[in-house]
């Protein structure tokens, strides 16, 4: 394939690759020289003596070098830094650079250069330290795990590294914080159990002196107050889950390789069919934990007492020479943890109350209200500009306890997806959001709320949620408004041109129209998803349906002869004494072949006749994942969804009609998806996604990707 280029087209693309090295480059230098220093110092030793290619454990230097026991026995005191610097064999280079990388990066981005080197090089010697003493304590003692450990020698910067990923911890804000550390004690404690290595040895006493001294290790770094990090109801349905699912992978990589464990050589009779079976059963349990099931906790609760009383069978059992050591040793290796996920699951049974039916109870407050009572909660105590979306058919409603608020919501993916601001008394958002996610958590179900206004989102704040903003509406004010200057002259244009050619501007209640009216509608709306190739998007964006309802206006652009050319759906905005003082744009279609700037003038006629009418404003809606301007700053959330945005543009126009809305000078207010933190995302943007295209499957998705790509 060639191209052609004009002699004075410039040439920049080649100057763009040096300029982003040097960027990284830079970065690295300024903010990570402790990490970055490292990991060349680890190459560059792997390369000197050979270890990159060559097993170290291999080579007759290595007890000089490596630590452990034996040279820290006949006083090789430098042993614990020279060995930091290699690893035991070149496949292990690959997790020692990327913990090293990920732990000890992380930390001096958010401690300091100083502070993290000081916290690697102590976690380091703790480790090694800890695990030497240990050993020299058991090795005579008749411990064959111990007395065989106390001949090993190790390398690498492992237990620094964990010993900085404890550190890190303190500086993350709940639920992260007790995540990470929980992360940090399973695998610290699960490969110990197992494995038995030294240097799972080496990384159980770096953790388990780093993890309780990391707040002090932080220093000022630190995020919350001292002492015990409580878990929630959710977080104790992830530990359990996760830890059903350690379990089972842990004795699968013990089936597949055994191994010189504390409790014995492990090793086992199992076929390959039963692990399987047993696997499976296994995630079954853990996705029922996950979501709180009632019937997942019996089964799980009844596997575990089950695996413990093997645990104290085979003791019994060897005891009196009726079972192998190995046997014990694996059955022992795993009652150890059985045991432990059975006390999590008996102490935290509260958290398991979800029933097995899908679907949200009445006594959780979730489904106990329909569209007529939240139309009459609306008109009691007004809303925002797309509460009214809350009485629309497809939605299901949840209404507090004294009845006084409600909350429309979709539920998808298991995800509840709330809609707009909730509808009841002023000060009552906190108390609704509240009831709401102790609902969702107690149905196991993810909540989130969508297109909800800064007062909403910041009440959500208050329970330690995030938000984001994925929208803005376009609010135009009525008060002495006129439609002069260089500003409104796409508008006046429009008007203008309106005039000239007889089109005449109908504001109607569609459900009151002869059905010709209606039917030509109906074949405008029908035409543009024609047209358009591709799926008409729901949840906030109405159809001709919801124009049909009485109290929704309706804007017709009509022609001499009766012919629409363009339709508008105006939705009521209930002030808080429950009057209407506003309305928000929805629906929005015009004939292809009809009156060009049908929309332009559509838009500008009805605002003139609401504010005829007295309104104080119309909203013109805001269009998904679009905003005015951008942010240098804007967090990765916000940045995925900005991308987001700009692959959807050929689909659905999102950003190009946020640009049309500007021809009506609006001022803009944001619109927040308030989420409990980023872990639910994914789930909530597959929620998203079926709740705006319900109907569409995806393999129609990935068609419309690759057609607009």
């Amino acid at each position: 394939m060639s191209s052609s280029r004009t002699p004075t087209e410039p040439v920049t693309a080649p100057a763009a690759a040096p300029s982003r090295v040097h960027a990284v480059a830079t970065v690295l230098r300024r903010r990570l020289p402790f990490t970055t220093g490292a990991l060349i110092a680890i190459i560059v030793a792997g390369i000197a003596t050979g270890t990159l290619w060559d097993a170290a454990s291999d080579r007759t230097w290595f007890g000089h070098i490596g630590y452990g026991l034996p040279a820290l026995a006949d006083g090789w005191w430098w042993t614990p830094v020279t060995g930091s610097f290699l690893a035991l064999t070149p496949i292990f280079y690959l997790p020692v650079l990327l913990s090293f990388a990920v732990f000890v990066g992380s930390a001096e981005w958010r401690l300091g250069t100083g502070r993290t080197a000081a916290i690697c090089g102590f976690g380091q010697l703790a480790g090694v330290l800890g695990a030497a003493l240990t050993l020299l304590a058991f090795r005579d003692t008749g411990w064959s795990w111990a007395h065989s450990l106390a001949t090993h020698v190790d390398a690498g910067f492992s237990a620094g590294a964990l010993a900085c990923a404890a550190a890190v911890s303190a500086t993350l804000r709940s639920p992260w914080r007790l995540r990470l550390r929980a992360g940090l004690w399973v695998y610290v404690g699960v490969s110990f159990l197992f494995l038995g290595g030294l240097a799972d040895l080496e990384h159980l006493w770096a953790v388990a002196i780093a993890l309780p001294l990391s707040r002090r290790l932080a220093g000022g770094h630190h995020v919350g107050p001292p002492g015990r990090v409580r878990a929630g109801r959710r977080e104790w349905r992830l530990f359990a889950a996760t830890g059903l699912a350690l379990i089972a992978v842990a004795e699968l990589v013990l089936w597949l390789f055994p191994a010189d464990s504390p409790l014995g050589t492990t090793g086992g009779e199992d076929t390959g069919w039963g692990i399987a079976v047993n696997i499976a059963f296994v995630a079954l349990l853990a996705n029922g934990l996950r979501s709180g099931r009632r019937v997942a906790w019996w089964g799980a609760v009844t596997l575990a007492a089950i695996n413990v009383l093997a645990g104290a069978v085979a003791v019994f059992g060897f005891a009196f020479g009726q079972e192998s050591t190995a046997e014990m040793a694996l059955t022992m290796t795993g009652s150890v943890l059985w045991a432990a996920e059975l006390a999590l699951l008996v102490l935290t049974r509260w958290a398991f109350r979800a029933p097995l039916r899908r679907g949200f109870g009445v006594t959780a407050g979730i489904g106990g209200a329909d569209a007529a009572v939240a139309r009459d909660l609306l008109r009691r105590h007004g809303g925002s500009t797309l509460s009214w979306m809350a009485t629309w058919p497809d939605n299901a409603h949840f209404r507090t306890p004294d009845g006084q608020s409600v909350l429309a919501y979709r539920r998808h993916a298991g995800v509840a997806v709330g809609l707009g601001d909730p509808i009841g008394p002023a000060g009552s958002p906190a108390s609704v959001v509240r009831a709401f996610a102790a609902a969702c958590e107690h149905a196991g179900v993810v909540p989130c709320l969508f297109s909800v206004t800064r007062p909403v989102a910041e009440a959500a704040a208050q329970l330690g949620w995030s938000r984001v903003q994925i929208a803005e509406d376009t609010l135009v004010d009525l008060e002495g408004l006129e439609l002069r200057g260089r500003k409104w002259q796409n508008v006046r244009s429009a008007l203008n041109r309106a005039a000239k050619e007889g089109m005449s501007y109908r504001h109607v209640v569609l459900a009151d129209e002869p059905w010709g009216v209606r039917s030509q509608v109906r074949a405008i709306c029908d035409e543009w998803v024609g047209d358009k190739g591709m799926p008409e998007m729901g949840f906030t964006l109405g159809g001709m349906e919801e124009a049909l309802d009485p109290a929704t206006r309706v804007g017709l652009a009509v022609d001499a002869d009766g012919s629409v050319h363009g339709v508008t759906s105006w939705l009521p905005v209930h002030g808080p004494g429950g009057e209407v003082h506003g309305w928000t744009l929805d629906l929005m279609r015009r004939r292809s072949d009809g009156f060009r700037p049908a929309m332009e003038f559509l838009i500008g006629a009805g605002v003139l006749a609401f504010q005829a009418e007295g309104m104080r404003f119309v909203s013109l809606s805001g269009a998904p994942l679009a905003r005015s301007g951008s942010d240098t700053e804007a967090a990765p959330v916000e940045r995925l969804l900005d991308v987001l945005s700009r692959e959807l543009e050929p689909v659905y126009g999102f950003r190009s009609l946020h640009s049309f809305k500007a021809k009506f000078n609006p001022r803009h207010e944001p619109m927040y998806l308030a989420y409990r933190d980023e872990g639910d995302l994914p789930r909530i943007g597959m929620a998203l996604t079926r709740a705006y295209l319900p109907d569409t499957n995806l393999r129609t998705l990935v068609k419309l990707a690759t057609t607009h790509a």
